[in-house]
C-alpha cells in the first residue's frame, strides 16, 4: 500500500528529480528524457497513454497483481487512466545507469495520427491489455538517437516539430506492432458489467469521472447513468465515502500516520481530508484515533 501522494503525470512531472530534459506540446511535457544513477520507487497515475523506452537499466511496473519488467533496449506501453507502482534502477555492468525516455500520447495525438495514417479507429480488439512490453527494433533505436539534439536546447524546439516527432514514433510503433496500435485506440474494458470492479480497483487513485468512464468502456453520460442505476448515488459521493470508510479502517487497524492515510486513500490535501472526515464521523482523524485508543485501554 502506498504511503505517499500518487504523482499525476504528465501534469506533475516537474516534481520528478533527475530529469535530463523535456519537450512540450500545448504547454504540456510530452517527451521526457531521464537519467538516474540510483534506484528509486514510487507511484504515478497516468492522465495520458505512456510509451516508455529504456536504453539502459531496469524499469519495473506493478499493476494489480501483475509485474512487468523492462530491461535495456525494451519498451513498454501503458494505457491511460491507470495508477501503477514503479521501481527503476541501473544494472551493475552499466555503472548502475538508468537511461530512459517517456512519451505521453493523449487522445488528440492518437486521433491525429489515425487520420494521417488513414487507419480506422473503430477496429475491435478483444484482448486489450493494460501494459505491453516489446523489444526496440533498429528503426526505433535510430529514432531515439535522432531526438538527442533536440534536448540540447529544448525551449527552442517548435511545437510543430514536437508533434511531427510524436507522429513519427507512432508510425514506427505501427510498423513494429500493429496490435499494440489497435489496443491504443480503445478502452481497456469491454465488459459492460465492469463498473463495480473498476470502482473498487480505482477509488483510491486520483481518478476523474472521465477516467472512470474510459476504464468502463462507456461515454461519460452512459457511465453516469449506469452508475446511478447500480449505486443510487453520484460517482463523486460514492468515491469520497468509500475513501473515508477505508481511512477509518486504517486509523483503527494500522499505525500509519494521518498524513500517510490521507495520501494512501486518495485524498490530496490533508486539511480537506480532516474536514470531510469530521463531517462524516463527527471527529477529525487524529481525535478519532485517540478516542479509539482510550476505549481500547479502558
Amino acid at each position: 500500500m502506498r504511503s505517499s501522494k500518487m504523482v499525476k503525470v504528465p501534469n506533475e512531472l516537474v516534481k520528478f528529480p533527475n530529469k535530463k530534459g523535456s519537450l512540450k506540446l500545448d504547454g504540456m511535457s510530452v517527451i521526457e528524457i531521464c537519467f538516474y544513477t540510483q534506484g528509486i520507487k514510487g507511484t504515478f497515475f497516468l492522465q495520458d497513454h505512456l510509451q516508455l523506452i529504456v536504453k539502459s537499466g531496469i524499469y519495473t511496473v506493478r499493476f494489480g497483481d501483475q509485474e512487468y519488467m523492462m530491461r535495456s533496449n525494451e519498451m513498454m506501453f501503458i494505457h491511460k487512466s491507470m495508477g501503477v507502482e514503479y521501481e527503476k534502477a541501473g544494472e551493475p555492468d552499466s555503472e548502475y545507469i538508468l537511461d530512459y525516455m517517456m512519451f505521453f500520447l493523449n487522445e488528440k495525438i492518437v486521433d491525429e495520427f489515425l487520420k494521417l495514417a488513414g487507419l480506422n479507429p473503430l477496429y475491435p480488439v478483444n484482448d486489450v491489455v493494460p501494459i505491453t512490453v516489446f523489444p526496440i527494433n533498429d528503426r526505433i533505436g535510430s529514432y531515439i538517437e535522432s531526438l538527442k539534439p533536440y534536448f540540447e536546447n529544448p525551449d527552442d524546439v517548435k511545437e510543430g516539430l514536437v508533434r511531427v516527432k510524436l507522429m513519427e514514433l507512432l508510425f514506427h510503433i505501427a510498423d513494429s506492432n500493429d496490435r499494440l496500435l489497435l489496443q491504443m485506440m480503445q478502452p481497456i474494458s469491454k465488459d459492460r458489467g465492469s463498473i463495480t470492479k473498476i470502482m473498487e480497483e480505482n477509488f483510491m487513485n486520483p481518478v476523474s469521472l472521465n477516467d472512470l468512464a474510459y476504464l468502463s468502456g462507456r461515454s461519460l453520460a452512459a457511465f453516469k447513468r449506469d452508475f446511478q442505476a447500480i449505486y443510487n448515488t453520484s460517482p463523486l459521493k460514492w468515491v469520497r465515502n468509500r475513501r473515508l470508510d477505508k481511512a477509518k479502517a486504517l486509523l483503527a487497524e494500522t499505525a500509519l500516520s494521518v498524513t500517510d492515510i490521507c495520501f494512501t486513500t486518495g485524498f490530496e490535501n490533508i486539511a480537506h481530508f480532516s474536514k470531510v472526515f469530521k463531517e462524516r464521523f463527527g471527529l477529525p482523524p487524529s481525535e478519532f484515533r485517540r478516542q479509539l485508543r482510550l476505549e481500547k485501554d479502558a
